[in-house]
């Protein structure tokens, strides 16, 4: 089974790889293939039964339940395209898989299997974490959004500035709601991260122990401790669960240990092991900042507000972040206003930053963190600094930093000005409602703290993605997962926009009394291309040594990929030497169509696509691939490089053969992936690709890619 977070080409790379040299050494195969274009060649019951092995070649985490009792190989799915005649070799000794975890697709279980296996796959935390950010992002926007709206309609002015829906009103109902959101916002963060490592035996435990751990009261403490707390808990209760799963049982347990026993003992040893050995330092950090912070009301302004500034966006809602505050709001009553001015500059600071960043810089971004953005901007115009948490929680190596420095910055500024805050909250809201004193300074502390946060969070995330080889922001978004037999290749398919939608797989079975499948069927095919379907128009701006096409109308060019592939579209040399520079003149080339209405914003979303995921195949191949409105028709280009582009492939290889894919959004669905699958299919076939290198002029090259069908 090959998986891996975006791209459905990589899928057929690999399973047309994997069945080549299954059909090399004498094995039968069969192939299943599941993804956004439906399941197609289904394997069934029986052939799962007859199979001799199982490789599942995935970056993803998968359903294992199906090959109980089988040889099970698990690699990461650029093994599947660069070693397949060795993985089928190695699976004869692969061990037997039992369903000790469950039978689940948790990341735990695959991680396991890989590491016998071989190859590189994400990191069982990284996959678990990003698996209970994406089920937290929607608590964080539905809460933060609906207490941002009842404020704002339903909240009545005070003497002193603030802001109070009246009790029993229609707003203070839906502002219960948008409380409630949040406060499931934590538990459910810690629960499908323990989840993803434990399977359902953790998500009871890892829920209830962010519950426990965002409760201050249950253990001394006047704070929780917030998302971070729940990150531990998460991480603590599937583990935990993995360990308890491992004790042997008598026969007549095993049935009730899933739903009773692993779930009862794990809440009852975290919840526990919470309160009374990490509750306590969590209590003990609250008393004593508070009387620090206490000890420090008489010296610098400015030093004490780049401290309060620091606090308020380590953890946002944690232990830490509260001790700011609630000190800020203690002093309002004895007279002293001033340090709660300096927390409510700093409390809108992440949202807001977070927010700037992904309009900033937005390929880092995938499509629902920019959304979440967007959200983020609107909550930090009232002060909810939770609608950062989503961004800290998927990078807090770069983010929490940001907003760190950003916070400082802001509570730095508010203490030199003396701004002043007589209500107990942050934002613009509180100064657009008259509670802050200081009103220019207060909003230029915001401003200039947001900037320094985006700035800095995009330069640490583009530090980190550089460092990774350029593969951008991993493609955070859940995807469903794969379903295979006996090899089985799938990609979720990443949409150029950014999103990642549902997980594609091919299944191949080794072994099989079965004949290899053929080329899965297309779908019917979109109409053709009006402009530019025959050669002659030739190659306006090409690289050096490129070659026009044959004219003549005896000689028309072949319909290539339903058209969408014209003489028009190919460049026999491509003058660019770095991936977005060559998407770029690809881009222009799709242009002379007539089919781009916007080269920017085609270029904008495949390198947004880019950020997702290296659509660097291997074997010298790159299928840069948008779904834009920004072109009002299929259409596809290919240009060859002589030096190779370097595209973070997965075997290491330049990108010398380009193919570029742009569809609009309304042709995006089974279009888009036909397209894929056709390509990569073709692809790896050795003796096409070497044809693909050697023609000499367009007309030989649309010759040779006419044969894709």
């Amino acid at each position: 089974m090959t998986a891996c977070p975006t791209g459905i080409a990589h899928t057929y790379m690999a399973a047309e790889k994997l069945t080549q040299a299954a059909e090399a050494l004498g094995h039968e195969i069969k192939v299943e293939t599941q993804g956004s274009i439906g399941a197609e060649n289904v394997l069934s019951d029986n052939d799962v039964r007859d199979a001799d092995g199982v490789i599942i070649a995935a970056d993803k985490d998968v359903d294992r339940s199906r090959f109980v009792g089988k040889r099970v190989l698990a690699v990461g799915v650029a093994e599947g395209i660069r070693h397949p005649g060795e993985l089928i070799e190695r699976v004869r000794s692969a061990p037997v898989y039992g369903g000790e975890d469950g039978g689940a697709g948790t990341a735990a279980g695959a991680a396991a299997s890989a590491g016998t296996g071989g190859g590189k796959e994400r990191s069982v935390g990284y996959k678990a974490l990003m698996n209970g950010v994406s089920y937290m992002i929607p608590f964080v926007v539905v809460g933060g959004l609906l207490i941002a709206i009842s404020l704002a309609l339903g909240g009545h002015p005070q003497a002193d500035g603030g802001l109070v829906i009246p009790d029993g009103s229609f707003w203070k109902h839906v502002n219960d709601i948008g409380v409630i959101g949040f406060t499931l916002m934590v538990p459910v963060l810690s629960g499908y991260l323990a989840y993803a490592i434990g399977d359902r035996p953790a998500l009871v435990p890892g829920m209830i122990g962010g519950w426990i751990a965002n409760t201050g009261a249950l253990y001394g403490s006047k704070a929780g401790a917030g998302f971070i707390g729940a990150i531990v808990t998460g991480f603590l209760a599937g583990y935990l669960v993995l360990w308890i799963k491992k004790v042997r049982v008598p026969r007549f347990v095993r049935p009730i240990m899933p739903i009773i026993v692993i779930p009862v003992v794990a809440t009852t040893a975290l919840g526990l092991f919470f309160i009374y050995v990490i509750g306590r330092p969590i209590s003990w950090v609250f008393t004593h900042l508070t009387g620090w912070l206490g000890g420090m009301t008489g010296s610098s302004a400015v030093l004490l507000g780049a401290i309060l500034g620091l606090m308020i966006a380590f953890d946002m809602g944690g232990p830490v972040n509260k001790t700011a505050f609630l000190f800020g709001a203690g002093l309002i009553a004895s007279g002293n206003q001033t340090v709660m001015g300096m927390c409510a500059a700093a409390i809108p600071v992440m949202p807001l930053g977070q927010g700037l960043a992904t309009l900033l810089r937005r390929r880092l971004y995938s499509e629902q963190e920019r959304e979440t953005g967007m959200a983020a901007l609107f909550m930090g115009l009232f002060g909810i600094s939770e609608g950062a948490i989503p961004f800290a929680a998927a990078r807090p190596a770069q983010v929490i930093p940001a907003n760190m420095l950003g916070g400082a910055v802001a509570g730095a500024l508010a203490g030199t000005a003396g701004v002043t805050d007589a209500v107990p909250h942050g934002g613009p809201i509180v100064a657009v409602l008259g509670a802050v004193g200081g009103v220019p300074v207060f909003f230029l502390a915001v401003v200039v703290g947001a900037v320094v946060t985006a700035l800095a969070t995009v330069a640490l995330v583009d530090l980190s993605e550089h460092g990774k080889g350029g593969k951008g922001a991993s493609a955070r978004t859940a995807a469903a997962p794969a379903v295979t037999v006996a090899v089985a290749a799938g990609c979720g398919v990443g949409g150029s926009s950014g999103t990642a939608a549902a997980t594609g797989a091919r299944t191949e079975a080794v072994s099989v009394p079965a004949s290899a499948p053929g080329d899965a069927p297309a779908p019917a095919s979109a109409p053709t291309a009006g402009e530019g379907d025959k050669g002659g128009d030739g190659d306006e701006g090409r690289g050096d040594g490129a070659h026009a096409p044959a004219d003549g109308p005896s000689a028309p060019s072949p319909e290539v990929l339903s058209g969408y592939l014209t003489a028009r579209t190919v460049r026999t040399r491509l003058a660019a030497g770095e991936k977005e520079a060559a998407i770029r003149e690809m881009a222009e080339l799709a242009a002379g169509t007539g089919r781009v209405t916007d080269v920017a914003e085609l270029v904008r979303v495949a390198l947004a696509r880019e950020a997702q995921g290296t659509t660097g195949l291997g074997e010298e191949i790159a299928v840069p691939h948008a779904k834009t409105d920004a072109v009002t028709a299929p259409v596809v280009c290919f240009a060859r490089s002589a030096e190779g582009v370097e595209w973070g492939s997965p075997d290491g290889t330049k990108a010398r053969l380009l193919f570029m894919i742009a569809v609009p959004e309304a042709a995006a669905g089974d279009e888009h992936l036909r397209i894929l699958a056709l390509l990569s299919r073709k692809l790896m076939d050795p003796d096409f690709r070497a044809r693909l290198q050697g023609a000499e002029d367009t007309a030989e090259i649309l010759a040779v890619l006419a044969e894709i069908r």
